[in-house]
């Protein structure tokens, strides 16, 4: 059998800087000198308990006030700052206090390639620009970095993840965790390049990841068997099993050789093994050799070392026996070698109203957790829930692994967001993951059945770390595929306003936003869309036009329905009286408004039952008077009002005055008319008289004409 170690296994330079500085600090530490590290100096579990039993403490952020106010000659304080960075402000404090007192001591072990991104981030972002990182985002780097952003930030997984909903209208600025898969960064570069044409793509993935990476992805198409050796809560060990899955499906994770599979080594016929930045050499080399020294053993075979490995009971082991009895408090299981196991009904799950006589039958296997052994009795305690909860944790594990879509109830909203409990296992999901606004309460989730993703585990502690929004930005872009397969012009959607700009509203219409431009919003001019819309705003709009391949949609909002012009030809005709305020005076009439939206003219000849030298001497703007409708031009939208007709009839001498000019007036309204004095705003865009209002030229032609047809 062939043993091959890729040469690029264990520790990165940043990896291995961090853990010899701390080294060496305990090497040289005096006695009036206590040190720690600000958070796992690495993820390698074995690495941060060697270090533990050399005084090494781990702390976190909440713990540095406290040691900077002990901080004194009798008590050094000398903190280590972990590879993988920190928050900008949390590294401010630091500084300031080691500057401040020198008893406080900082060494900063972040990875340099960390710091290099921090300065782009520090550089690059601004409150105009927008901040996409591509890593894991519960991975204290790039909760490092995001911190270093004067800008708002998205962080996403991968290609799939980009939510561009964050990304409208601000300019690009795109790094990656140093970690990242190096496929995944591609295809998240080659999606922005698509959809934002002036991004700026830093490529920040540490050169050290692309060799290690593109090592196991060659080694792992050149053997049967391949072993990725790091710890789980490591985001580069977990990205190169990807690699590795991704060509040889024999592909396994362990920390170290304890977890060997000695069935799958006897198997295979070449091994790879390879290991992640932060799994020191002596563990690659005690992997490597615990296989050499298995394969090579001519003592016993492996059958015999795994029935060896059955012939001792322990407490904390997992059995299967048969059932061979039922009673109403417990259950007698036969787990054979002389051993009776003993299943109390108090530690098997049943449903609300399950029996345990329904779950379980005499004769039938059943699997369960030795929880106490007792050599002198015979017997060993027995519990079904124990199993449950390891069967529910491995299956949380494997929902990691897999992407699954988990549901549980959310039990408690607790500093920084909320418990589900799915099965029997508690999950964490941070605010900022919950789907729901900055300001809401998340006591109000409490209760609730949700969807969602796991991120991250730690195996250790049987803690793990869920998203619902990673469940939600799935579910819109599912829907988003379908709704662009059924997408026609004319089709109608009740849409969720996201967004507004000073050009127009972008609407959720199901997984895909539309935008109505501001031209849409209203029949009416308006400055901004903010006038007619809102953000949460729930609106009718349909399809105008779309582009697939640009991903565009132009949305409707308003309609023939809603046109002001239609409503008043609809409900007013010519001769009707209606109730008008007047809203503009010129020389030549006053326009007054018969509904919202549409005006109508009472010429000068039309205010009185006497000649007026101006529109003034009766009407003022505000003026609410009784007009008739004494003309409706449907084709150029244009009413003309008369409050003379609604006057009772003057005396003959008034009479004959107006008969006098009557040719004349008639010639003025003609002429007043052909300038559209009153008309309603178009549906095309072109924009009418509001309100009556003239420009001076038009309202100095009217005049004109006026004293031309007068004169004559």
């Amino acid at each position: 059998m062939e043993i091959t170690v890729a040469k690029h296994a264990g520790f990165c330079p940043g990896v291995k800087n961090a853990v010899d500085t701390v080294k060496k600090l305990v090497e040289n530490r005096k006695a009036n000198q206590s040190i720690y590290t600000l958070g796992k100096l690495i993820h390698n579990s074995r690495v941060t308990e060697s270090l533990e039993k050399c005084g090494v403490r781990v702390i976190s952020d909440k713990d540095i006030d406290m040691l900077y106010e002990g901080a004194s000659e009798q008590n050094e304080v000398i903190i280590a700052v972990r590879a993988h960075g920190i928050p900008k402000d949390i590294s401010e404090k630091l500084t300031k206090y080691s500057n401040n007192n020198k008893h406080f001591i900082v060494y900063d072990c972040t990875c340099r390639y960390v710091k290099k991104i921090h300065s782009i981030v520090q550089r690059e972002t601004a409150d105009s620009s927008a901040l996409l990182v591509i890593g894991d985002i519960s991975h204290p780097e790039v909760g490092s970095i995001v911190s270093y952003a004067a800008s708002d930030v998205t962080v996403a997984s991968g290609a799939d993840d980009i939510d561009l909903c964050n990304l409208h209208n601000k300019s690009l600025i795109m790094v990656a965790q140093t970690t990242q898969n190096l496929s995944e960064w591609q295809k998240s570069q080659d999606f922005i390049k698509k959809h934002c044409t002036n991004a700026k793509i830093f490529d920040t993935i540490c050169s050290m990841t692309e060799d290690r990476q593109n090592e196991a992805r060659k080694l792992a198409a050149s053997v049967d068997l391949m072993y990725i050796i790091g710890s789980r809560d490591s985001s580069n060990t977990n990205k190169l099993l990807a690699v590795s899955r991704s060509v040889l499906p024999n592909s396994h994770m362990i920390e170290d050789a304890s977890e060997l599979d000695f069935n799958l080594i006897k198997k295979a016929k070449t091994i790879g093994i390879t290991a992640g930045a932060s799994t020191p050499g002596d563990i690659i080399e005690e992997v490597k050799t615990t296989m050499s020294e298995t394969i090579s053993s001519n003592n016993e075979t492996f059958e015999k070392m795994l029935e060896d490995s059955l012939k001792t009971l322990n407490t904390g082991d997992i059995v299967t026996g048969v059932i061979t009895s039922i009673s109403s408090t417990e259950i007698h299981v036969d787990l054979s070698a002389n051993v009776t196991g003993i299943l109390p009904i108090s530690e098997i799950v049943l449903g609300a109203s399950e029996k345990v006589e329904d779950k379980y039958k005499v004769g039938e296997e059943i699997t369960a957790f030795v929880t106490r052994v007792s050599d002198i009795e015979g017997v060993a305690g027995l519990s079904r829930k124990r199993i449950e909860r390891i069967e529910d944790w491995q299956s949380v594990v494997a929902a990691k692994e897999s992407g699954e879509i988990l549901e549980g109830k959310v039990t408690d909203a607790v500093k920084g967001g909320i418990m589900v409990l799915y099965k029997t296992v508690k999950i964490f999901i941070p605010a900022s993951q919950t789907g729901v606004g900055k300001d809401t309460d998340l006591a109000t989730l409490t209760g609730n059945t949700v969807k969602f993703i796991v991120i991250d585990v730690e195996s250790n502690r049987n803690r793990a770390v869920a998203s619902i929004k990673s469940v939600l930005r799935k579910e819109r872009k599912e829907a988003a595929a379908r709704l662009w397969e059924t997408l026609e012009v004319g089709q109608k959607f009740k849409g969720t306003v996201k967004s507004i700009a000073s050009f127009g509203a972008f609407v959720d219409i199901g997984g895909v936003d539309g935008l109505v431009h501001i031209g849409e919003l209203s029949w009416k001019h308006i400055k901004t869309p903010a006038e007619v819309v809102s953000v949460g705003d729930v609106i009718d709009v349909y399809v105008k036009s779309f582009d697939p391949e640009k991903k565009k949609i132009s949305l409707g909002y308003k309609t023939e329905e809603t046109n002001p012009w239609n409503l008043f030809t609809a409900a007013h005709s010519e001769g009707d009286v209606v109730s008008v305020t007047v809203v503009n005076i010129t020389p030549f009439g006053a326009f007054a408004e018969i509904e919202p939206e549409v005006d109508g003219l009472i010429h000068i000849s039309q205010i009185a039952d006497r000649k007026l030298g101006s529109p003034n001497e009766v009407l003022h703007v505000g003026d609410v008077v009784n007009a008739k409708i004494t003309s409706i031009d449907y084709e150029k939208k244009k009413v003309s009002l008369s409050v003379r007709a609604l006057l009772a009839p003057a005396n003959d001498e008034t009479e004959n005055a107006e008969e006098d000019v009557s040719e004349g007036e008639a010639d003025n309204s003609a002429n007043a008319g052909d300038v559209d004095e009153a008309s309603v705003k178009s549906d095309e865009g072109g924009e009418a008289p509001i309100n009556g209002e003239e420009n001076d030229a038009t309202s100095q032609n009217a005049e004109n004409a006026s004293t031309a047809n007068t004169e004559e």
